[in-house]
């Protein structure tokens, strides 16, 4: 018998919702973020205890809108990551946190996955999410509640999972 359980993968129907939602999830999230140079971390727990994450850098430009992805392999893995998160029949927990380049020091917040949607996450727990490891550079962090994002209404009924 396996350590872990196995994943039971989603319906096509499931995951194209969930990758609507997705795009939607991500866009808001931009919007949300501004102007500037950020870093996007996700990770997730999934239901058969595996640890997974992903990282994506981009720049939002406003005059005009633009969205710049340093890597896109990053953040096409990042998208991924977020549609079956959303989707969530295959993950007990996700978290995505959000860092902005600003001086005098990088300001962080963050969202966690609850009923198909990102939410924001609470500040004292984004606080010990982004301290720093044993043996890294201590890089504060301005820590900031995160925005509520909007949801498309056309997309509320479209997932089961919560």
């Amino acid at each position: 018998m396996p350590a872990r359980p196995e994943l039971v993968r989603p319906d096509d129907v499931a995951i194209a919702a969930a990758a609507r939602r997705a795009l939607s999830a991500l866009a808001a999230v931009f919007k949300a973020l501004g102007k500037g140079e950020h870093t996007l971390n996700f990770a997730v727990e999934q239901t058969n205890d595996a640890l997974v994450s992903g990282r994506a850098d981009v720049s939002v430009g406003t005059a005009p809108e633009r969205l710049a992805v340093l890597d896109e392999d990053d953040f096409a893995a990042l998208c991924t990551l977020v549609t079956f998160a959303l989707e969530g029949s295959t993950v007990r927990r996700a978290v995505l946190v959000a860092t902005t380049a600003a001086e005098p020091s990088p300001r962080a917040c963050g969202w966690t996955v609850r009923g198909g949607w990102l939410h924001p996450m609470d500040t004292a727990e984004l606080q010990l999410a982004v301290r720093p490891c044993p043996g890294f550079p201590n890089v504060h962090r301005e820590v900031y509640s995160a925005p509520v994002l909007p949801q498309n209404a056309d997309t509320d009924e479209e997932y089961p999972h919560g």
